[in-house]
């Protein structure tokens, strides 16, 4: 027979663990799963971070990235910026806690919204090498430096050695060193991790130090910031029950119906009487505390029966379609460009969202192995790359979904085109904890085929009068080789210099093919 135990000898082990230590033993679930992919998981969330702060304050990015190799699997990544800045009071829960920051609580768009980031990287460190990170910054009024650690168990920074500088400098410093990891130049590594964001962040210059001390620099293309999104109100029709209790528990309103006026957007007096009519149960007077999963599930309810204006859209802030253009071109110079950037649309009722596309054709334009060059898809979510994952990403099944002989490429795997997709929105749905994914909302799936079909059929029209031209070349060529032969055959039949008939010949098939020469004299 089996040995039993009692209830009380299984749950004497029974314990609670700290988020942190759920993450520590889950990292794969932070995009911390292979050793390249987690060296640019690390590179990616300290990145983000740079272009969020100095985009919050107004500065244009200057970025640095070193990558040294310590040992077999083993690199320190360095990461400067010159943006605002971490006060010392605020240093640790920035970068050593996990569920913490300036972002997670905001409704407005932007390129981290779960809190886990830098604190990721920092247990990352802890984890494979035993060691925090050290930290240099300059807010303008203090500069310092310090070493940064976290109790893992209790989900709380540790600071150390901090000391101030001399040196009043604005910017931020981080430098740790990384096991488990491994630098590749590959579609996955940090090179092109840099790449990209240079393409969807055409504001920012970027220079990455590689550990063979190569310095690939990506300079600013564009001087001008892009549009600051604005934090906006949640819409009613993006709203799940458990949502609406949420922010019913931490609301100041005395009553329920100004709660819902002053919490969410487009409720008017009006609209509160209208939900009213619709939930004759429920007390709109009495305090928003007091509401019931039942209550705010009929008001939830009561919200999709009601006709309202569209979201706020002043949440977004797009790449533009101009900043994509001149990115492309700068960056992989190509021989044609298309870009379309949609107006915005909603998902799950009540979420804005935008899709911009580009797509490049020819000169460094798609993906090159060796002599081969076929297509690539670049994928963003808030102007951040998506480099993993792909297989289960919206983008992907929207972009593979195209019927590419329809806009002149006969096969998609062996064109020189890029096509570049950027969903921006206050709430991207990821697919998994390590954000490397869109999920396959059919809204967003739709309208960036839809893009991606705009931007196409400019592309079809370009490869049309390419392959005219090419035909028109062939025909010029062939007539143009036997001209001095028929010339002299004509100077001994009619006895009209060879020269002279040579020269009307040559003026008769340039007229005939004046635009090919057009088109060459505007090139």
């Amino acid at each position: 027979m089996p040995e039993t135990k009692s209830a009380d000898e299984i749950f004497k082990e029974f314990k609670e663990h700290s988020i942190t230590e759920f993450f520590r033993k889950n990292s794969q679930m932070l995009g911390y799963a292979g050793k390249v992919r987690s060296l640019t998981t690390i590179v990616h969330e300290y990145v983000t971070n740079n272009l969020d702060a100095c985009e919050e304050a107004g500065i244009l990015p200057d970025i640095e990235v070193r990558v040294k190799e310590l040992s077999e699997n083993k690199y320190s990544v360095y990461v400067r910026d010159n943006g605002p800045g971490i006060p010392s009071k605020h240093v640790g829960k920035a970068l050593a806690s996990v569920l913490t920051g300036t972002k997670f609580h905001r409704y407005m768009q932007q390129r981290g919204q779960q809190g886990i980031g830098a604190g990721g990287c920092t247990i990352f460190a802890l984890i494979t090498t035993g060691k925090g990170i050290r930290v240099r910054s300059g807010t303008g009024k203090e500069s310092y430096e310090c070493d940064l650690s976290i109790d893992i168990k209790a989900n709380k920074p540790l600071i150390n050695n901090l000391k101030p500088i001399e040196q009043k400098f604005r910017g931020l410093e981080v430098e740790g060193e990384f096991g488990d990891v491994k630098y590749e130049k590959s579609d996955h590594g940090v090179y092109e991790y840099i790449r990209r964001t240079a393409l969807s962040n055409p504001h920012a210059s970027i220079k990455l130090v590689e550990p063979d001390g190569n310095e690939a620099i990506f300079p600013r293309s564009v001087n001008t910031m892009p549009q600051k999104p604005r934090q906006i109100k949640p819409h009613p029709l993006g709203i799940s029950t458990s949502d609406l209790l949420d922010f019913a528990r931490v609301s100041q309103s005395r009553k329920v119906s100004s709660f819902l006026e002053e919490t969410f957007a487009r409720i008017s007096h009006d609209k509160v009487k209208e939900l009213a009519g619709i939930v004759k149960e429920v007390d709109f007077e009495k305090q928003p505390k007091d509401l019931t999963w039942q209550d705010c599930e009929k008001i939830v309810n009561a919200f999709k029966q009601i006709k309202w204006i569209a979201p706020d859209l002043d949440a977004l802030s797009t790449i533009g379609e101009r900043q994509v253009d001149i990115a492309m071109r700068n960056i992989l110079d190509p021989k044609f460009t298309s870009v379309v950037e949609r107006r915005p649309r909603v998902f799950k009722g009540g979420i804005p969202f935008v899709v911009e596309v580009g797509i490049a054709y020819g000169g460094k334009a798609g993906r090159v192995s060796g002599d081969l060059v076929s297509g690539s898809i670049l994928r963003f979510a808030n102007k951040v790359p998506l480099l993993f994952d792909t297989g289960s990403c919206a983008i992907t099944e929207a972009v593979n979904g195209i019927e590419w002989k329809r806009y002149s490429i006969a096969r998609f795997e062996e064109e020189p085109v890029s096509v570049l997709v950027n969903v921006s929105s206050v709430y991207i749905p990821y697919s998994g904890v390590g954000k490397q994914a869109i999920a396959q909302e059919d809204e967003i799936v739709e309208e960036i085929r839809l893009a991606v079909q705009d931007a196409g059929r400019k592309l079809q029209r370009f490869l049309s009068g390419e392959r005219q031209r090419s035909v028109q070349e062939s025909g010029y060529k062939t007539i143009i080789r036997y001209v001095d032969q028929l010339a002299a055959d004509l100077e001994e039949i009619t006895g009209k210099k060879k020269e002279e008939t040579a020269k009307e010949l040559k003026s008769l098939i340039e007229k005939k093919y004046k635009n090919l020469f057009n088109e060459e004299a505007a090139e």
